[in-house]
């Protein structure tokens, strides 16, 4: 019997990006997503997280924490998405569980369902502004922020990643290429 290794392929690869050098597009290939949802003040399920993954759940509203392998995003509440390299996600997921065990709280692989891309450049911020309601001055949302929104039809979790600025935005996968060529189109004013 002969094993084949199943390659992940992101519905992004392949695709061309803007022209010129204000603005970049990259996909960020397959990364590992779990949502988690617990009680930020129940002292066991904020423990359990850390004890997995060495991060520290943020608190604070549209804000994130990143450690070595994990990256904890705020959004909501009750609410955090935990980024993990490729291949990463069922082991994260299989150990929250464990750890958590009868603590009040829920774990889901998100993984399949977002497509992830960077949007960065001088004139990134630009190109966002045009699909979002977002308020993007720099002094709204700035590095270190994170947030779901809407941008054109999609609905999209952004995070900006630095003051570049560099956005990591994803995506359902269904409505990935789409938001792609919206960004690539809404680029071609920047050059």
């Amino acid at each position: 019997m002969v094993e084949t290794a199943i390659k992940k392929v992101s519905p992004l690869d392949g695709l061309a990006g803007p022209v010129g050098g204000n603005v970049k597009l990259t996909s960020n290939g397959f990364v590992g997503k779990v949502i988690i949802r617990g009680d930020s003040d129940n002292k066991d399920f904020v423990m359990a997280v850390k004890d997995v993954t060495g991060v520290e759940i943020p608190t604070t509203a549209l804000t994130f924490n990143e450690g070595e392998t994990y990256s904890i995003y705020w959004m909501g509440p009750d609410e955090w998405m935990i980024m993990t390299p490729e291949d990463g996600e069922v082991a994260l997921e299989t150990a929250l569980r464990e750890k958590l065990g009868e603590t009040p709280s829920q774990v889901v692989n998100v993984s399949d369902y977002y497509a992830s891309m960077r949007l960065s450049g001088p004139a990134a911020r630009e190109v966002l502004k045009k699909g979002s309601p977002l308020d993007l001055h720099p002094s709204k949302f700035k590095a270190g922020n994170c947030t779901g929104t809407r941008f054109a039809h999609a609905t999209i979790f952004m995070v900006q990643r630095d003051e570049e600025p560099t956005y990591d935005i994803n995506v359902r996968i269904s409505f990935a290429e789409y938001l792609w060529n919206y960004f690539v189109e809404a680029s071609r004013e920047f050059g």
